[in-house]
């Protein structure tokens, strides 16, 4: 059983996949952010020092993970392992000029378009195109060639050039213009109003991106609820924020005590409150599950946390890109009136891998061999029927940077590696002499402050051994 708590929104067809769903089967909302803390919103961190309220709101009314975790701790990686049930390690992620997810992979958009769903994807892809560089003519491999009827949003982040609008596979306008890069005096050269030099649509504003997409997606939602479809809904929707550059309007500026980064995920919260406002202005939310994630932890420093006593980690260690938990814990709300308990929490650890199995478990279909290898059904956590003392799948992995390794099985947690193998400011000093691999045991130290490899090896040869046996299977 869930524990109640306080206060959370996520978010190459098979034939052997087929039949419509049933009658009970929700409309599906995902919504993604960029870069988020585990400590940003209130819900998980009541010293937050950035309003929250939709998002708090959304965990009052449903489920709240403590230990989800993405499938990669950076942008891509974990996008792909969100749409394939598949570890982003098991394959080289090339996303310029490629298309990253095979086209006889399935996703969840095209497990749920022949499931009987209308499917739409709204944001941030990050996944690839071929030849994207090419703006004349059609852009594949992207959403609607892997399961999205519909799509509108950007190739990549909004500090990533060149910068552009596509609907389904073209360029809304090619991005013949120019713009110079950007910084913001005061943060650290990847933080602030930070973005890259290079090609830019006519009359694009990087500031007008993430409000542009709430437009999109509440226009999807307002059209599908007025449509007369009997088919359920999925709607994928990506903001690239809180991601650099941040660029809250001025109705955001000053409102958080967290600097122009809390301002900007105040904004963030308040595009996903009219995201929600539109279900429920459309009577769809109480037929609606709605996830919601971020795909990776924040950019945020030691000395970003003494300037405005904001942990944006939420007690958690690292920051993106990282194997320590700040790279990849992620918050994560469910909501789907009816089935999930309003305002509970689950100490479950999950992957975004799971989400494919969840949903195929929702609309009751077998997924394919071959298909999702690494994907376990969370679905009996959200409908209350997962004992809380039962794990509801087995270890989970992921790769970060070049060599580092994390593997988890219950409490305990190995990294193949010394430090954070990511983003986090590490003293070369210390790093030498140190030992190859860190063990943690979470339960007693969240923080990963006491390395127990020593004191433990026959534990790090355990965890060592799942992590071969999980690497080798595919």
């Amino acid at each position: 059983m869930v524990r109640p708590l306080l206060l959370i929104s996520f978010l190459c067809c098979s034939s052997a996949v087929s039949a419509s769903p049933g009658a009970e089967t929700p409309n599906v909302v995902i919504i993604l952010t960029d870069d988020m803390g585990y400590g940003d919103p209130g819900c998980y961190n009541p010293d937050s020092k950035i309003p929250t309220p939709n998002i708090d709101r959304l965990a009052y009314e449903g489920l709240r993970f403590t230990d989800a975790h993405a499938a990669g701790p950076l942008c891509h990686v974990s996008r792909y392992g969100l749409m394939t049930g598949r570890y982003p390690f098991r394959k080289p992620i090339v996303w310029k000029n490629n298309a990253v997810i095979d086209e006889d992979r399935m996703t969840i958009a095209s497990l749920l378009l022949d499931s009987g769903y209308r499917t739409a994807m709204v944001g941030k892809w990050h996944l690839g195109f071929f030849e994207d560089e090419k703006f004349e003519g059609p852009l594949r491999g992207g959403p609607v060639d892997r399961g999205f009827e519909t799509y509108f949003g950007i190739r990549a982040s909004t500090d990533i050039p060149p910068y552009f609008y596509i609907r389904g596979t073209k360029a809304v306008a090619p991005p013949i213009d120019f713009i110079e890069a950007n910084n913001t005096a005061g943060w650290s050269p990847i933080q602030g109003e930070f973005w890259r030099e290079g090609g830019i649509a006519p009359a694009l504003q990087l500031v007008d991106v993430m409000p542009r997409f709430t437009e999109e997606a509440i226009s999807v939602i307002e059209n599908h609820a007025g449509g007369g479809s009997e088919k359920p809904l999925m709607l994928y929707l990506a903001y690239p924020a809180p991601h650099t550059p941040w660029l809250p309007t001025d109705e955001f500026a000053g409102t958080s005590g967290a600097g122009l980064y809390g301002d900007f995920m105040h904004m963030v919260d308040h595009e996903v409150g009219r995201v929600l406002n539109a279900l429920d202005k459309t009577d769809l939310a109480k037929d609606t599950l709605v996830l919601f994630t971020a795909d990776n932890g924040p950019v945020w420093y030691e000395e970003d946390v003494e300037r405005f006593g904001h942990d944006s980690s939420g007690g958690l260690r690292g920051m993106k890109a990282d194997a320590w938990e700040n790279g990849h814990r992620m918050p994560f709300i469910a909501r789907w009136p009816g089935a999930v308990q309003p305002d509970t929490t689950t100490d479950q650890t999950i992957s975004f891998v799971d989400v494919f199995a969840t949903l195929a478990e929702l609309v009751d279909r077998k997924i394919p061999e071959g298909q999702a290898p690494d994907s376990e059904s969370f679905l009996p956590v959200l409908t209350g029927e997962q004992p809380e003392d039962k794990p509801v799948r087995g270890p989970i992995a992921l790769a970060a940077g070049r060599k580092h390794f994390m593997v988890r099985s219950g409490d305990w947690k190995l990294i193949t590696g010394p430090e954070s193998g990511g983003f986090s400011k590490i003293d070369k000093k210390k790093v030498k002499g140190s030992p190859k691999v860190q063990l943690y045991h979470l339960s007693e130290d969240i923080g990963e402050t006491n390395n127990l490899e020593a004191k433990h090896p026959e534990k790090v040869a355990e965890l060592a051994r799942i992590l071969e046996e999980i690497q080798a299977r595919d």
